[in-house]
């Protein structure tokens, strides 16, 4: 969903809008998940645990419905693939090259970006699971209550986090994403620090800041990285295998940690290999 999203905000805004544009769609994203995760919980308790796959099912049909009033004559397709420059376009110029798979891979930039974004979720992807397990230990209940908090809370923060990325990416593209990266490693460290229910709880906040901006500024990049190579579909599908490359390698290492070393060394472990990633 994610690429298509991307692609047809880029359509329908071209680049010189797409950082707000991406900034409230990541916005608009979050408070749907945290909507989504209270009506599931109304429903679940107080109808029928049934009744949240028919929610889900409700809010399929509405979502395909707001894509059926978008209007298709509105989306430039050119631009949606990244084929073609706004300004270029403006001076009568309409190119309509198409990279090469080999010329684009074969850009350092691209590559670099691709690993950062494998050891971003290498770091990021494992983290709330080994907080819902340390939760767990040792209580008959109340661990799956701490875990549905650290979600809200995390998809509630990532609501004005993604929206002022989008804001203030148009002058500060890097420093924002940097900035995103550098909140993973203090997140780690901050999980060994104590156990205590309101405290794992509240570091969640990071976590909402570091997704919120990844969210907006991944896009961003890409779009800047592909401007006029016709591959901006291509390179997002790129992305969000590095995405989950980066998640299947965190949760593979994480286990055979906490097994080995318990959950504090997984964390600090972690926390290091975010660190090379803001490096």
């Amino acid at each position: 969903m994610s690429p298509d999203i991307a692609a047809i905000s880029l359509g329908l805004v071209g680049h010189n809008h797409l950082d707000r544009r991406i900034g409230r769609n990541e916005s608009f994203n979050h408070a749907g998940n945290v909507l989504a995760a209270i009506l599931a919980g109304l429903v679940g308790s107080f109808i029928t645990s049934k009744g949240i796959f028919f929610l889900v099912a409700a809010m399929a049909v509405a979502s395909a419905i707001a894509v059926l009033r978008i209007r298709e004559k509105e989306i430039d397709h050119e631009l949606a693939r990244g084929a073609k420059d706004e300004d270029e376009d403006i001076l009568g110029k309409h190119p309509h090259h198409l990279s090469g798979f080999t010329q684009l891979f074969s850009d350092h930039r691209i590559l670099w970006f691709c690993l950062a974004v494998v050891l971003f979720h290498f770091a990021n992807a494992a983290m709330l699971p080994l907080v819902g397990q340390t939760l767990s230990e040792g209580k008959a209940t109340g661990a799956t209550l701490y875990m549905s908090a650290c979600i809200i809370v995390a998809q509630l923060v990532m609501i004005p986090s993604a929206n002022l990325a989008g804001r203030l990416a148009h002058t500060a593209r890097k420093p924002i994403f940097l900035f995103g990266f550098a909140v993973l490693p203090i997140r780690g460290v901050l999980y060994t620090l104590s156990d205590n229910p309101y405290f794992l709880v509240s570091v969640q906040i990071l976590d909402g800041v570091a997704g919120g901006i990844f969210g907006v500024l991944s896009v961003l990049m890409v779009a800047d990285l592909t401007k006029g190579t016709g591959r901006f579909n291509v390179t997002q599908g790129a992305l969000n295998t590095a995405v989950g490359i980066g998640a299947f390698l965190s949760h593979l290492l994480a286990g055979f940690v906490v097994q080995k070393a318990g959950y504090n060394v997984a964390f600090l472990g972690l926390a290091a290999i975010a660190q090379s990633a803001d490096a």
